[in-house]
C-alpha cells in the first residue's frame, strides 16, 4: 500500500473504533449474510463474540499496516485457521464486499471514492495475504 493510503485508513479507523464493535460487527456480518446467506452455518448462533473477533483483528491489522512482515505472518496464521474454518477462496470476495459496504454506512458523509480506494487495497493486500497458506 501507498503512504498516503495506510495514512487514510488508519485516520479512518480511529473513527470507526468508537462504534460499538458488537454493531460494527453485527452490521458487517447482516450484510454478509444478506449477499451470502450460504456462509451463516459457518457460524455459531450467537454472535456476539465474533463481532467482537473481527473488529479486534481489523484493528491489529491497520495497526500494523506499515509493519509488513509483522502483518504477513499474523494474515499467513488467520488464514491457516479460516482453512479448517471452512473458509474457500471465493468467500475473500464476498467478505471485502460487505466490509466495504458496511465501512460506507459507518463513516457516512466520511466516505469518499479516495477512501475507498484506500480501503480496498488494504483488503486485497489482507485477503491476499490470508489466502497464502492454501496455495
Amino acid at each position: 500500500m501507498k503512504e498516503e493510503e495506510i495514512r487514510l485508513v488508519k485516520r479512518s479507523w480511529q473513527i470507526l473504533r468508537k462504534i460499538d464493535p458488537i454493531l460494527l460487527g453485527d452490521v458487517f456480518y447482516s450484510r454478509l449474510f444478506i449477499d451470502a446467506p450460504g456462509l451463516r452455518p459457518m457460524f455459531a448462533a450467537r454472535m456476539d463474540g465474533q463481532y467482537r473477533k473481527l473488529v479486534d483483528m481489523l484493528d491489529a491489522m491497520v495497526a500494523n499496516l506499515d509493519k509488513t512482515e509483522v502483518l504477513v505472518a499474523e494474515l499467513g496464521e488467520l488464514g491457516r485457521r479460516h482453512i479448517g474454518y471452512g473458509v474457500k477462496s471465493q468467500h475473500y470476495d464476498l467478505v471485502g464486499k460487505a466490509l466495504l459496504w458496511t465501512l460506507e454506512v459507518a463513516l457516512g458523509n466520511d466516505w469518499n471514492s479516495t477512501l475507498k480506494t484506500a480501503w480496498k487495497q488494504c483488503y486485497q493486500e489482507i485477503s491476499k495475504a490470508m489466502q497464502q497458506p492454501s496455495r
